[in-house]
Order: structure tokens, then sequence, then C-alpha cells
């Protein structure tokens, strides 16, 4: 009994592993048929096995007898994947049964992402429990067998996979499944024959038109085509495919789509017009699409993820490119909106399905047909591109459609006089002729008289008088034409005879342009060129020419003896150091209208600069009334001028000189310049007359002026270059260029004495194009001897360079000519030399920063309006002024100096600190941050030789060192 036992449990524990292996198969259950059963999913029902071998063996569920079978399936296949699928079906009804077993070779509803199942043969064969394999049915996108179920019974199936995925596995009854496959069939055919025409009718546009968005749009539409006819299994009937070849086809159909997508957004936005970093991106990207299609031959399935990845990031980055140019206002990201929801959408529906998140029978071909309806409003879109500017297509012109293309684009008027007929015919279409009276404009040559300007009217007539008799020659006149308001408009013509077989002038033809707006910008230049900007009165050089003016006159008649006067308003800083520039405008303002209306019509008050004003007197030629107009020049500057509740009294020197016989204007406004400058002497608030006497006095002043002048010829002008240290290494950063003229006889002459005389005469700005030029060059030459770029130069700029047209250009031309990077070129401006005229510094400091070159505020915190420049102009640099870090014994000036380096870091400008006297100045700026410090601490300004052997040994010493 024992050894039995023992027996039996030996055999038990034998028999384990098998029964383990048998017990899956127990837990089929068989999928009950009716007669009225369309279309079943066996997929739950139906249990997958994996790398079983060639020869599978499987326990049958129960028959209808409940006995329960063991059967062995051999693959019929010759290269046999070892997977095997096997599902039970059971006839409860009591007539047999016919259906099909279909399972789809592509399924996209759970395909993935990374990693999609990209279709393939799943089912070999399908072998029964009873009776004989399932006969295959031909079809080209799924495996399909025909099995027959017999009354009341259970039949076990082994199927055969080729694969290792079942995506799909249904049982059909006939009919049903043929009209489904009849019904889609239907809706893909037009879904084919709609992509069909949007891709043939797209070429067909990119032919007409060559645009680059076309071609762009049409290679996206046939790639949706190919994707539609892969994914519709259209291909297999043009072109059958071989096993394995439908995933290769499938993998290139969606990078195709990828690249495509990504050429349209491309070429339709115009990135490679204005972007370059985008482009260059975008192209890279496409070269990179390219490559994927290559490697889609060798590994689809890689090739294919990373395509659905890239139409997402396609979809990602397209939305934030349209929505920034939509913002900026380009016309063509505003219209591509709608279209790109409309693929941001289908994405989403597409990662919803490929996740399995959809899961039917109708979410993969609608997703076909939404890629037609995307290309379809891609096509709508790139159509209103193509027919928006009119009918004219692009191609091969003749002269004269390139002649009437050029003039419309123009946008001036055909002229036309027809000399026979005595007929003048000029074009109304357009807005160059808005508001003229064209029905006038078009008749008889004589009716343009009543319309045209009375000065005009002989000079119109001569001229075409002499073209007509001397049968040669071009027109091109400016006159003006009253509008149908009455305003004259500027109108220029410009036209040419043209002579008939007789030789004879029969026709003038040409254009006519409304010139208008350019005359009123000519006419503010000439005003700006000649009028100070502030009061509005004329400045130095409309003064000289009329002081010239008036010396001829004076010159051929006796009644004419002019009196030159120079005012000089006293202790005019102090006005601006304590009340700022602002009020010292309005002072000036305030004294100008005052001098203007004691004034009669034929003298004249001009602006020289600053605060000097100079008046040619005519209407008084009498002494005593000379002497009383200079007594009521003097009181109207002595009148309190009432500002915020306080009033500010000046006082003014006023220098006078009459007209002496054979006198030249220079001579006169010098005699004038030198009494004014006595009357400073005596203290001011006075009269006084030129005496011959002060010439001796001014001509040490006038030598100077002079031997400036000689100074370039002669080469006695030079830089020094004083370092500027970088706070935190105390390692020289740059350099500022420093002016020096060294004088033949008097040595060594301070800037602070030639360059007042230098801005007097004009000089300033020959002196101011030296600096740059010499600065520049050696820079250029420290760069060189260095191998170091970063070593900048600051150089100081005049009022007078900064309201020059030329200063851009000069600037432009010194860095293109010694090849410097522009942001190491520093220019350096003082407070008052912006406000000299704010509205053209702006402009032009502006230009200056286009260019990339430093703008830095010299003097800071020496005047009252600082903080409004640096809100108002766009500095980098703020020079901390020494008077704040010099004698420093006052306890707020610690204060002060923390919180202006702490405003300018706060403003995004950088701090060079002058005049700093000890070490202690050096720590508390460098704790506070300040980058740059300036100062004879450091070192004083040295000549150039100098400053290159510090930077060369520098460097050598470092070379050492690493």
């Amino acid at each position: 009994m024992r050894f039995n036992l023992f027996r039996a449990l030996i055999l038990l524990l034998a028999l384990a592993p098998i029964l383990a292996w048998m017990a899956p198969a127990l837990a089929l259950e068989p999928v009950s048929i009716s007669r009225d059963d369309q279309a079943i999913d066996l997929k739950p029902a139906t249990d997958i096995y994996h790398h079983r071998g060639r020869n599978f063996q499987v326990t049958t569920v129960p028959g209808a007898d409940g006995i329960v079978r063991r059967i062995e399936v051999e693959a019929k296949s010759p290269h046999a994947s070892g997977n095997w699928a096997v599902f039970a079906l059971a006839n409860d009804t009591d007539e047999q049964l016919d259906r099909l077993v279909v399972a789809s070779h592509f399924r996209l509803v759970g395909s993935g992402i990374l990693s999609p199942d990209l279709g393939s043969q799943r089912i070999a064969s399908i072998t029964p429990s009873q009776g004989f394999a399932l006969e295959r049915q031909r079809s080209t996108d799924a495996d399909v067998f025909l099995v027959t179920l017999d009354p009341g019974t259970v039949v076990t199936f082994v199927a055969e996979m080729t694969s290792s995925k079942l995506p799909d596995l249904r049982l059909w009854q006939p009919n049903a499944y043929k009209d489904t496959i009849n019904a889609f069939t239907l809706y893909r055919g037009i879904v084919l024959g709609i992509a069909g025409l949007l891709a043939v009718f797209l070429t067909i546009l990119f032919v007409v038109k060559g645009s680059a968005m076309f071609p762009a749009a049409a290679a996206l539409a046939w790639a949706v085509l190919a994707y539609i006819c892969i994914d519709f299994d259209f291909w297999q009937k043009l072109m059958p495919l071989q096993p394995g070849q439908e995933t290769i086809w499938r993998a290139g159909t969606e990078v195709a789509l990828a690249f495509t997508l990504a050429m349209f957004l491309y070429a339709y936005l115009n990135i490679n017009r204005w972007h370059r970093v985008l482009s260059i991106t975008l192209l890279v990207w496409l070269a990179l699409l390219g490559a994927l299609g290559a490697l889609a031959a060798f590994e689809p399935v890689v090739a294919s993820g990373i395509a659905r990845l890239s139409l997402a990031a396609t979809a990602g980055i397209g939305l934030a490119l349209i929505i920034g140019f939509a913002i900026q206002g380009f016309d063509r990201a505003v219209m591509l909106i709608p279209t790109w929801c409309l693929i941001i959408l289908w994405l989403v529906a597409s990662w919803m399905t490929v996740t399995g998140r959809i899961d039917n029978d109708i979410i993969q071909p609608a997703l076909g047909g939404g890629l037609v309806l995307i290309v379809l409003l891609i096509g709508f879109t790139v159509m209103q591109h193509a027919f928006a500017g009119g009918t004219f297509a692009q191609g091969l012109l003749s002269d004269m459609e390139r002649r009437s293309l050029a003039l419309a684009g123009a946008g001036d008027s055909v002229f036309d006089w027809d000399v026979s007929r005595d007929r003048i015919f000029v074009a109304s279409d357009g807005d160059t002729l808005s508001g003229m009276p064209v029905a006038a404009m078009n008749g008889a040559a004589r009716d343009w008289l009543p319309i045209l300007h009375p000065d005009d009217r002989d000079r119109f007539k001569l001229t075409f008088d002499t073209v007509i008799e001397h049968r040669r020659g071009r027109i091109v006149q400016e006159f003006r034409v009253a509008d149908e308001d009455g305003h004259y408009h500027w109108m220029q013509l410009r036209a040419r005879p043209m002579l008939g077989s007789t030789g004879e002038v029969v026709r003038c033809v040409g254009t006519l342009k409304d010139v208008t707006d350019q005359k009123k910008a000519e006419e503010r230049l000439l005003h700006d060129a000649l009028h100070d900007q502030l009061t509005g009165l004329p400045n130095r050089e409309l003064f000289n020419d009329r002081l010239e003016a008036i010396g001829i006159l004076a010159a051929t008649r006796e009644d004419v003896r002019p009196t030159i006067f120079v005012i000089d308003i006293d202790r005019f800083k102090q006005v601006n150091d304590d009340f700022g520039l602002a009020v010292g405008d309005t002072i000036l303002l305030t004294v100008g209208r005052r001098l203007k209306r004691i004034l009669k019509p034929q003298d004249s008050l001009a602006r020289l600069g600053g605060d000097q004003f100079g008046l040619i007197l005519v209407s008084e030629s009498d002494v005593a009334a000379v002497a009383s107009f200079a007594d009521s020049l003097r009181e109207a500057i002595k009148a309190p001028i009432a500002l915020a509740g306080r009033e500010i009294v000046l006082t003014g020197s006023v220098g006078l000189s009459g007209w002496a016989e054979g006198a030249t204007s220079e001579e006169t406004l010098k005699e004038a310049e030198l009494a004014m400058y006595q009357a400073k002497r005596f203290g001011g608030d006075r009269i006084e007359p030129f005496r011959p006497a002060y010439k001796t006095i001014g001509s040490g002043r006038l030598q100077l002026e002079s031997d400036l002048r000689r100074a370039f010829e002669r080469s006695e002008l030079s830089l020094a270059f004083q370092p500027i240290v970088d706070l935190q290494s105390e390692k020289v950063a740059g350099f500022e260029a420093l002016l020096r003229w060294e004088h033949p006889r008097r040595g060594s002459i301070s800037p602070a004495e030639f360059i007042p005389i230098a801005e007097n005469t004009g000089l300033i700005v020959t002196l101011g194009q030296f600096a740059l030029e010499e600065a520049a060059k050696r820079l250029s030459d420290l760069h060189r001897a260095t191998g170091d770029n970063r070593f900048f130069m600051s150089v100081n700029i005049s009022s007078r360079q900064l309201i020059r047209q030329d200063l851009i250009a000069n600037v432009r031309s010194v860095i293109d000519r010694y090849k410097l990077a522009p942001q190491t070129l520093k220019f350096e401006l003082t407070e008052s030399m912006v406000m000299d005229n704010p509205e053209r510094s702006a402009q032009l400091l502006a230009k200056l920063r286009d260019l990339g070159v430093g703008l830095s505020l010299d003097d800071f915190g020496t005047g009252h309006s600082s903080l409004a420049y640096l809100m108002r102009f766009p500095f980098d640099t703020l020079k901390l002024d020494q008077s704040f870090l010099r004698n420093n014994s006052q306890p707020q000036r610690p204060i002060i100096v923390h919180s202006i380096v702490t405003m300018a870091h706060d403003l995004g400008l950088k701090v060079v600190a002058e005049g700093i006297e000890s070490e202690s100045d050096i720590t508390q700026l460098r704790d506070l941050g300040c980058e740059w410090a300036q100062s004879f601490a450091f070192s004083p300004p040295i000549p150039f030789e100098m400053a290159r052997r510090l930077l060369v040994d520098r460097s050598a010493s470092l070379k050492r060192a690493s």
C-alpha cells in the first residue's frame, strides 16, 4: 500500500511540467455563433503562443460529446515563426453555417508611436480540430479563411502565425463582409480621386506661378496621395508588393509626409528671407528627414517612429512660428492659422488612434479623409496668393509688358501730349493723382494754365515751346498744380519728344509724379540746416551769409551802415547746473523771443551757439540811436523770467562793432566777439563797443586758432591712451583716446584750451574725424599685436559731429577699413552734447546703436536730467563723474555712489568710475560690482607705443604662465 502510494507520487511529480504546459489550453472558451451574427471579434477569445516551433500540440475544448482531445499541428510555411493562435467556435444552431475568419494585415489603431506595427501577413494557415484545413480566400489587405460549421459542433482552430502580433481577428458573415468592403471601397475611391485631383492641380499651379510655396504644396499633396494609396491598399492593385515590402512603403510615405509638411512650412512662411538662424535650423531638419527616407529601406520601423515624432514637432514649432508672425502682422501666417489648427486636430486624433484610445473601424479611413481635407485647405490658401496679385502670370515678358509693369510698380502716372491734335492725356489710375483735377489736366495744353501756379506758367509754356522748336531734348520740370480744394501740389514731369516721319515732334510722352512730400522734406532739411533747432532762429551759417550780403550792400550804398552785436548770457552754465537743461532751454527760448520783439523787419537775429546770439542792426545808423538800442537789449535780458513760481534774473554781456569801410564780414563779427569777451572780463552786464586795443588782447586766441588750422598739416596732433581697467582682475580692458596738441613753440597745449576754440570755429568736426580715424587704426594695431580682439577703444564725440549727416557713414567706413568688431569701438558723449539737439541726437544715437558700437554717457551726475537721458537715449555704459570720488570726505558721497551704480546695473548699464584715488575707493567700487575704472591711480594717459608694450608684455606673461 505504501509502495503504490510512493509510486503514484513520483508519477505525479514527473507529469507536473506537462500539466503546467497544458494548463492554458484548458482555459479556452468557445465562441458561440448564431444565425444573425454579422461580425464577431475573436481576438479576446484567442490564445497566443510564442516560440513553440514547427510542431504545436494543444488540447481542444470539449466537443458536443464532452470529450477533450489533444491535437498536434505541423507548420505548413517553409519559414515558420513558431507563433500560434488558438480559438474555438461553437455552432449552437440546427443548420450549417459558413463564416469568414479575417485577420487584417495592418491596423492603425494601437500600432504605437516609437516602434509602430507597420503591418504584414498575419496567418499562414488555420487547422481545425476536425475536418480539413481552412480554405484561404483571395485578399490583398487581410488573411481571409472560409470556415464551415456543422450544426451543434464545437471546433477548436489552430492558426499558424507569420508574425508575433495579431492586431485584429474577426469572424464575418460572408455577405456582411462583402458589403462592408464594398462600402469602404466607394469611400476610398472618392478620397483617392480628390487627393489625386488636388495633387495634379497644385502641380499645375506650380508650373503656372513658380513660387516656392507652390512646389512645396504640390509635394505635400503627392505625399498624402501616396500615403492614402498604401493605407487604402490601392498601391497593391497598381504595383503588387512582395511580402515584407509593405512596411518599407508605409514607412516611406510617413517620412514623406513629415518631410513635405516641414518643407511647406519653410517655403510658405518665407523663413529663408529674414530669419537666417531659423532657416538654417529648418534646412538641417529637412536634410535629416531626407536621410530618414533612406533609412526607411533598411529599418522601416525606426524610420516610421521618428517620422511620427517629427510630424508632432513640426506641428508644435509651426504653431509657434505662425502665432509669432501673425502678431507681427505677417498676412501669410494669419491665413495659415485655420489650416494649421486642422493639422493639430488631425495629429491629436492620430495620437489617440495609434495609442488605442480610439478603437473602431471608421477612424483609420476618416484620418485618410482628414489628410485630404488638410491638403484642400492648403490648396485654397496658396490659390489665394496665386491670384491675389491679379491675373498676370509669371513667365517670359515682352519689352512692352516689362515697361508697363515697371511704370505700375513705380506708381507714376502716364503723361502723353499729342502735339498734332494738341491733346494731353494723363492717366488717372492709382493714388498718384488723388485729389487732382484730372478732367482739367486731360485736354488742350492751354487748359493747364489756369490750374498752374502763376509763377510756373511762363516756365511751363517756354519748356514745351523750346522742345517742339528744337525737336530734341528731355523735359525734367517741377511745377505746382492746384488740386480740387485749391491747394498747390508739386508735380514732377519727366518726358521726351517723339519725332514723326517728317522730323517734327508729334508726341511728348513721359511720367507725371506728385513730389509734394519730397519737396516738403527738402524744405524741412534746408530749414534745419540753416536754423537753430531750439529757438528757430537762423544759425551761425545763415548769419554769416546774411552778414556777407549786408557787407556787399554796405560797400555800394553809403546809407547802409550796419552795426553787429554779439550777446552772451552771463552765468548761463550756472543756470543749467542749478535748474537743469530743460529750464536752460526755456530761458534761451524766452530771451530769443524778447530780442526778436525789439527788432525791425530789416534787422537780423541769430543764435550763434550755446548762449550766444548775433544781431545785425540795419534800421539804425545814428550813434545815439544805436546806443539806445543796445540799452534796450540789455534791459530785455535783465527782465525777470517767471518759472514754476520762481523768478530768474539774468544779465548779458553785449559787444558791438560798427561797419568800417573796406572791412569784411568775418572781421566785423570777430571785432564784435572781442568786444563781448571784454565785456565779460569787466564782470558782465554791460555794453562794450569795439576798440582796436582789444585786438591785442584777443590776438593770442586768434593766433592759437590760426595755429590749430595748420596743426593738421604739420602733424602736430596726436592721441594719448588712458587705460580702462577691469576692477575685478585689475587688468587693462580698453583705452580712452584723448587728443593732444604739441605746439612747436608753446609745447603741449591743454585740450581745455584748444577744444573750445575748435568748437567755436567749426574745427571740432575735423578734430573729431581725426580722433576717430586714429583711434580705430591704433585699436586694430593692438588687436594684431596681442592677438586679443576683446580690447575696446573709447572716443569722444562733439555736439557738432553728432548732428552731421555723414557721422554714420564715417563710423561704418572706419569699422570696415580696419576690420573691427563694432562692439570694440565706443563713443563717449556728455549730457550737454546730446541736449544741444535732442531729437537729432536720439536718431543718430539709435543708428549708431544699430551699427553695434558702444555708447557711453560721460560725466554722469553733473546735470539735473541725467535719469531722463538714460531712459531716452540708447546708452550702454555710464561714466561716473570723478567729483563723486575725489576728496571723498562728505558722508553722503558713498551713498550717492552706491545709488548710481545700483541704478545703472538695474537699467542694464555698465559703469566706468573716474577719479579713483585710494585702495578704499577700489574696494568699495569692486564690492558694488562696478565693472571698470579709469584713473591716474592706475595709469595716466600714455603714448601708443607704451600702450602696445603694456598689452604685449601682459599677453606674453599670460602665455608663459599657461
